[in-house]
């Protein structure tokens, strides 16, 4: 079981057992090969006995000196034995850790039993009794894709959570992300509840790709606990980078490094311009109603509307679609109309619907605009800024 180190100090109890040796005038030798004159084996356990807020995940260590470990006893507040096994500490000969089958258990007392022997077979016992932390709040993160998926090579990993994560390195180095390809992939935090993962170049295509989000026992502080362990499991699918130049009214759709398709379309506007920048497709509609509302321009108020449109695939959330427009097939190759969306006639925009999946990636270039700001933005953030973003740099 892989281990987080232990979030509360913690201290250690010693406790030593009385020598014992002839009553006569005896020369002090060995009887039966045992040294009667043997030094008492001593034992430290921690946590130590009485300690209170002991992470569940917190390792559980037994120090022996002057003898060998015997025998480890572990039992809950209710006398119910606690299953586990003893091995030697990783680099460090002289601690043993107890390590049990399942983890334990949040808000329970355990109390731990140790006998050593030392050179003359003599036993030294002691036992420790301490609690697991109690949390104010468990939480669970939520994360992105989800298992079984396959996404375009554009789709970081995202991860969200209920409450703000105060410790974030502690968070962080417990999300373990390895891939059949290996990456230079690094975390970097969108704000106390979101945390995402990319490489520094988009992902390479076909690989599978696993999160290890490792929290169960592990403090997020202010209260807050990782409730359990989480695994996901997708894919990188093919690679599928388009690019669209507002400066041109081009669009190029390449399907790895094959250029497979150049269209004439129609970008934002110039009082609506589309956002420059690496866009992620995030969903696709066969059929969707366009609606300035829900960016905030209402329907009947002028540069307001409410259009129905075919074949349109997400690209952000700042409202930007690639969509079929019969309506301004005369303009596309020519010049920018839209509110901000990538405009196609209905038979290259249903290829391009049937063409993407949730992850590929749209680079607007030459438009008017800025660098777009959205859910999904993090191919437009420079590398150093990237790797700047995460709590372990």
């Amino acid at each position: 079981m892989r281990r987080a180190a232990a979030v509360l100090a913690v201290g250690s109890l010693v406790f030593l057992a009385g020598c014992s040796g002839s009553d006569g005038d005896g020369d002090g030798g060995s009887s039966g090969g045992k040294d009667a004159g043997a030094a008492p084996a001593e034992l430290t356990v921690a946590p130590a006995d009485g300690t209170g807020d002991v992470s569940p995940i917190a390792p559980v260590e037994i120090s022996v000196t002057d003898g060998e470990l015997a025998e480890v006893s572990v039992v809950d507040d209710a006398g119910t034995a606690v299953a586990g096994d003893v091995a030697e500490a990783e680099g460090d000969t002289g601690t043993e850790v107890w390590t049990p089958e399942a983890p334990l258990a949040y808000g329970t007392t355990y109390t731990l039993t140790a006998t050593a022997t030392n050179d003359a077979d003599e036993e030294t016992e002691t036992a420790s009794t301490f609690t697991t932390v109690t949390p104010a709040a468990l939480s669970t993160p939520s994360v992105g894709p989800l298992g079984g998926q396959t996404v375009g090579v554009g789709m970081p990993i995202r991860v969200y959570f209920d409450d703000p994560v105060a410790d974030k390195a502690a968070v962080e180095k417990n999300l373990v992300v390895t891939s059949s390809t290996p990456t230079d992939g690094v975390w970097s935090w969108v704000d106390d509840t979101e945390v995402h993962f990319r490489p520094s170049q988009y992902w390479p295509a076909d690989i599978d790709v696993r999160v290890d989000a490792n929290l169960y026992g592990v403090d997020f502080g202010e209260g807050v606990w990782g409730e359990k362990n989480r695994t996901v499991e997708f894919s990188i699918g093919e690679r599928h980078v388009s690019i669209a130049d507002a400066s041109t009214h081009t669009m190029e759709v390449y399907d790895g490094e094959e250029l497979v398709q150049s269209w004439p379309m129609s970008a934002g506007s110039p009082d609506n311009p589309s956002y420059n920048g690496a866009h992620v497709v995030t969903e696709m509609n066969r059929e969707r109603v366009m609606d300035s509302s829900t960016f905030g321009v209402p329907v009947d108020s002028p540069g307001g509307y409410r259009t129905p449109v075919e074949y349109a695939v997400r690209i952000s959330d700042s409202g930007e679609f690639v969509h079929a427009a019969p309506w301004s097939v005369a303009e596309q190759g020519n010049s920018n109309v839209s509110h901000g969306c990538i405009n196609l006639s209905t038979e290259r925009a249903a290829w391009f619907f049937d063409f993407s999946v949730p992850g590929d990636v749209v680079e607007v270039r030459g438009s008017g605009a800025g660098t777009l700001r959205s859910d999904i933005d993090d191919w437009t953030i420079p590398w150093d800024e990237w790797q700047a973003g995460s709590a372990l740099k």
